[in-house]
């Protein structure tokens, strides 16, 4: 058994993947790409080496997003799971919030915020609740 092990999986479990070795880096993107592979305005990203993540449940789905980029997902539940440019394959990217205690790695940086949406910025002064807007009880 590996000194440290970092788990993670998509949404239903049919993937589920162990890191072996604490990641590199840990960023936000807000590249025009991530956000329309994530349907999200910007997407947390932890990036281990390639050599210390491996599947241990079923296999994603791979995806060419950019002639440079390969992007996994499950094939199940469609949860996107990894990054890789073919410029740095050592290295790997895994979504943050598939981890299975995110908290864990936060973000040091925002990286692309020249591809922000105009009120990503303001997103911090709309109101909160905890769970639901009152007025929008299911």
């Amino acid at each position: 058994m590996s000194a440290i092990e970092i788990k993670g999986r998509c949404l239903c479990g049919a993937i589920a993947y162990v890191a072996t070795v604490p990641p590199t880096r840990s960023m936000v993107c807000h590249c025009h790409t991530c956000r329309r592979a994530h349907s999200a305005p910007f997407v947390p990203w932890v990036t281990f080496t390639s050599s210390a993540l491996r599947f241990v449940r079923g296999r994603p789905i791979e995806f060419r997003s950019t002639p440079l980029v390969i992007r996994t997902f499950c094939a199940t539940c469609g949860a996107p799971l990894t990054y890789q440019h073919d410029a740095r394959r050592a290295e790997i990217d895994v979504a943050t919030c598939t981890l299975d205690d995110p908290d864990r790695f936060p973000p040091t940086h925002h990286s692309w915020t020249s591809h922000d949406l105009a009120w990503t910025p303001d997103m911090a002064s709309l109101p909160k609740f905890e769970r639901f807007k009152p007025s929008e009880k299911p």
